[in-house]
């Protein structure tokens, strides 16, 4: 069998949501497919397929077979699609001001005569400036139409190239016959009308999809890279793993790397959303695309090209742009099925009023329900909304990965935060240290110092670092080993040393001081304890501090109606103390890892939506068990394959955001979604009744369209971190 693979294709010629379904429908049918998603507004199709059996050449040729283009989505593909897309545009407004000023005089005679005038126009001279724009403007949808037909499908092409051919062949016989009545300033109208419409949706959408762009503008272009001892100016594509390379102040870092010397501060807002500089020294990371602040520094680079975090970034968000949220499914369902309707009721219109001998009546009546009867609204409701929310998220540094996670995240009812590194800063220091008698404060803390310096926890690399401070000599220790949720243990000077909370040492059967652990734990600290052979030494005490958000974000989301819970492998006096601090009634203490992901099943299965958040690496079982899983990291090291959602960020009010954002998304998606349905619902039965005129028709399908999108655009007002707008 063969191995699994991904393509994002950028397709051509798509017009209406029956397009989108016509190439899933297509590219579905091949046998090597997984999976495919074709996104209307974004105009890309992500398929999964397995190599072997066929290749990306057989997807492109499969949807060109369909009557559309489809080219690979490369970075050098998109600088040259979006030039082709800016010619393409100002082509269009000027043929469409070419259609506007041969439609117009047809626009008064129509004025004039439904206030009573005559016509001023000869029907030849009708004839004459109808059919440039006949043909001439409106040639995208007969193309549209004959591309959609070959394939098998008929999509909104179809319904205006049907529509305005029958009212202008239509006029055109009746010219020959030299009868008066003609239609000529409907067929025009309405072919300028919807070109209209396509341009301002056209519009519309390339500013629902500029975020993307606007990423890939922020990495910079050149390095100052030193070889031999030579500083050279390269492009940043020809940086190499390993090249030092020197970040002078106001410059961008060219890619993710460490710093070898300097000093300075650099604004990595656009990863982070956060607006103040980091100070950086050297051994710290830096990240591609952050700005240089005070000093100049020397780098190594660690990533580049597609390993970056600004292309982990630019990934994730055009997935989650061109993926669909489950809301879409009945859209995507109605769509497939919606043209055919539609000729079929403009069929009955027809001869339903010529059953009534009203022929002439019954046929614009049969204009107006094709053309009004367009479905771009509804293929665009939901994507323009999940790109628009995606990549305000993103530049906040909130990345969610698809429109199903936005969607889910929305029936959030339950939030479980782990402790350490989630609602409190993750950099505990020792406060005390209280040893028994005869015990001195330096052997405690040197047997203690010699295990956990072979450790890679937090709490042992705080006494580490104590001991240091404390100018403690530390031995060696040979034969270190963790024991998971307990402790470690190792051979120090020739004795068994253990390291370890209380569960463990009362399992091992040593007596365990009280009641200073007590009063520690009540204080909200860690008591570590330490013992050599079956001898306790001491305790120490470790406190990391809270957040400051945390309280005011537990605060917030139990306002909006959500149950908030903390999950620790603390005692349960310690996790209390911290809960306290920042408002949490529900604690689950004493923990184990490995059976977070359990506890976060328990709550599953008493029906909440569960929200896990963590640090994505050390819980990455409880957040994948959980219906939301939110990692919170530095935008270096988050483990975004674990997660659902991931906070490029330490703050713990990005959850608030994103579920703000989840929420307002959604909300937006019903909108459009109840609009775009309302309009067909209400918009068919009055064209088929006579009550709209083609224009009429035509005008409000292009507002149809372009409406859903504006009101998607809307969501840009949303200030995430505040109170959510009403938008």
């Amino acid at each position: 069998m063969g191995q699994v693979k991904e393509v994002t294709l950028a397709i051509e010629g798509m017009t209406c949501a029956a397009c989108a379904a016509r190439i899933e429908k297509v590219v579905g049918r091949l046998d090597a497919v997984r999976s495919v998603h074709v996104n209307l507004a974004s105009e890309r199709a992500h398929v999964t397929y397995v190599s072997g059996g066929m290749d990306e050449q057989d997807l492109i040729r499969a949807i060109e077979k369909a009557g559309y283009g489809a080219t690979l989505a490369t970075a050098a593909a998109d600088e040259a699609e979006t030039q082709r897309k800016l010619q393409a545009y100002r082509t269009d407004l000027a043929k469409f001001w070419f259609s506007a000023l041969l439609t117009l005089p047809l626009v008064v005679q129509m004025g004039m005569m439904l206030f009573g005038g005559r016509p001023f126009l000869p029907n030849g001279i009708a004839w004459l400036l109808a059919t440039p724009v006949q043909f001439y403007a409106g040639w995208r949808f007969y193309k549209g139409a004959y591309h959609a037909l070959r394939g098998g499908a008929a999509n909104m092409d179809v319904l205006v190239a049907l529509g305005t051919s029958v009212a202008y062949v239509f006029s055109a016989i009746r010219t020959v016959m030299g009868r008066p009545d003609v239609y000529f300033d409907s067929s025009a109208t309405v072919v300028t009308l919807v070109f209209l419409g396509k341009l301002l949706e056209t519009r519309a959408k390339a500013k629902a999809s500029a975020a993307i762009a606007s990423l890939a503008q922020l990495g910079a272009k050149f390095a100052h890279v030193l070889r031999e001892g030579v500083e050279t100016d390269v492009p940043v594509e020809a940086l190499r793993v390993g090249d030092l390379v020197r970040v002078r102040p106001g410059e961008k870092v060219p890619a993710d790397g460490v710093i070898e010397e300097g000093v300075t501060s650099v604004d990595e807002s656009f990863l982070s959303g956060e607006s103040m500089p980091v100070a950086k020294r050297p051994g710290d990371p830096v990240v591609g695309a952050s700005i240089n602040q005070t000093s100049a520094f020397l780098m190594r680079v660690t990533k580049v090209g597609r390993d970056t975090a600004l292309a982990q970034v630019i990934r994730l968000v055009e997935q989650a742009q061109g993926s669909k949220a489950p809301v879409q499914r009945l859209a995507d369902t109605l769509s497939g099925i919606f043209v055919p309707a539609v000729l079929g009721v403009a069929v009955l219109t027809l001869l339903v009023w010529g059953g009534f001998g009203a022929w002439a009546h019954g046929l614009l009546a049969a204009v107006a329900v094709l053309v009004v009867a367009c479905p771009c609204s509804l293929g665009l409701a939901t994507p323009t909304a999940i790109m628009v929310g995606t990549a305000l998220g993103a530049e906040s540094g909130i990345l969610i990965k698809g429109g199903e996670s936005l969607e889910r995240a929305h029936h959030v009812d339950t939030v479980v935060f782990d402790k350490t590194g989630t609602l409190t800063l993750g950099k505990p220091m020792v406060t005390d240290v209280w040893t028994v008698a005869g015990v001195a404060r330096e052997q405690l803390l040197a047997a203690a110092a010699a295990l956990e310096a072979q450790s890679e926890h937090p709490l042992g690399l705080a006494v580490v670092t104590y001991a240091k401070k404390q100018g403690v000599d530390i031995p060696a220790a040979s034969g270190v080993e963790a024991v998971p949720g307990r402790g470690v243990q190792g051979m120090v000077n020739g004795a068994a040393v253990r390291v370890g909370n209380r569960t463990w040492f009362l399992e091992q059967g040593l007596t365990v001081p009280d009641p200073v652990l007590p009063a520690f734990e009540q204080a909200g600290k860690t008591a570590v304890l330490v013992a050599r052979e079956d001898e306790v030494l001491g305790a120490i005490a470790i406190a990391d501090t809270v957040k400051p958000d945390a309280a005011g974000t537990v605060k917030q989301l139990r306002d909006m109606g959500i149950e908030v819970w903390m999950i620790t492998g603390d005692q349960a006096r310690t996790a209390e103390a911290v809960a306290r601090q920042v408002g949490i009634d529900n604690v689950m203490a004493g923990v184990l890892p490995s059976d977070k992901a359990a506890k976060v099943e328990e709550l599953r299965r008493h029906g909440r939506v569960v929200a896990m958040v963590g640090d994505g690496i050390n819980d990455a079982p409880a957040l994948a068990a959980a219906d939301i899983g939110i990692a919170m990291g530095t935008g270096t090291d988050v483990a975004l394959e674990a997660a659902d959602i991931a906070l490029m960020h330490g703050r713990t009010h990005g959850v608030v955001e994103a579920l703000h954002l989840s929420r307002a998304t959604l909300r937006k998606i019903r909108q459009n979604l109840f609009w775009a349905f309302f309009y067909n619902v209400l918009g068919i039965p009055l064209a088929a009744l006579g009550l709209f005129s083609p224009v009429i028709a035509g005008a409000a399908m292009a507002l149809s369209s372009v409406s859903v999108v504006s009101n998607s655009l809307l969501l840009r007002r949303l200030k995430l971190g505040r109170e959510v707008l009403a938008v």
